[in-house]
Parts: C-alpha cells; sequence; structure tokens
C-alpha cells in the first residue's frame, strides 16, 4: 500500500468500500483529498475496493477540465510526478462537510474540484 494514507484512513475507506460490496447504495463524504503540489491532479477518495486495495473510488480531476467519479490506482497515484518533479500528497487538514455526490456536481459545474 503507497504511504498516502494513515492506517486509519485506509480501515474507513475499506469500511465504505466493504459496504459496496455488500451492495448497499451509499453516499459517503470523502475520506482523503489527494493533490499535486505541482499539478493540476486532485482526487476526493471514498472508498477502497476490499478485494482490491490499491483501486480507491472516489472524485477524479486529474486536471483536464473534466472531474468525475471514478476508480484510480493508489499504486499509480503515488508514482506520478509533477511539474517539479513532486509526487502525490495528502491534504492534511482536509476535513469533507458535504456527500462525495456534492462534491462531483460542484466540480463538473466549476470544471475542477475546489475543495
Amino acid at each position: 500500500m503507497p504511504a498516502l494514507l494513515t492506517a486509519t484512513l485506509r480501515e474507513q475507506l475499506l469500511a465504505n468500500g466493504r459496504r459496496t460490496a455488500r451492495g448497499e447504495e451509499i453516499d459517503p463524504r470523502p475520506v482523503v483529498k489527494l493533490f499535486m503540489p505541482d499539478g493540476p491532479g486532485t482526487w476526493l477518495l471514498a472508498e477502497l475496493d476490499p478485494a482490491e486495495p490499491t483501486r480507491a473510488f472516489g472524485l477524479c480531476d486529474p486536471g483536464l477540465g473534466s472531474p468525475e467519479l471514478g476508480y484510480v490506482d493508489l499504486t499509480e497515484l503515488a508514482a506520478l510526478r509533477g511539474r517539479l518533479r513532486l509526487s502525490v500528497e495528502r491534504d492534511r487538514y482536509f476535513i469533507a462537510d458535504r456527500p462525495l455526490s456534492t462534491y462531483a456536481a460542484e466540480a463538473q459545474a466549476a470544471g475542477r474540484i475546489a475543495a
């Protein structure tokens, strides 16, 4: 598992992923925000796939103007580098205040994640 997540965040993401795997319809708040300090990418993640725990679900915005809900591989994110060769980081101060669907609607209207 890439070092982007603490054990507590990983467990919260897995708990949401287990709920989805059981067939529950959920709209959780994002658990973690990842971003590129020297690039446009931002990810608000809400779940980890319990069968494939490097596969995360959330709002993905690689900086191309069309953020969308989908899956991303944490190993691939950990390998990304921006213009100055800096790696993806976790926003340690991010606290979600609304469900993922609300962040998605706002981001799609704005063309970017503004959280």
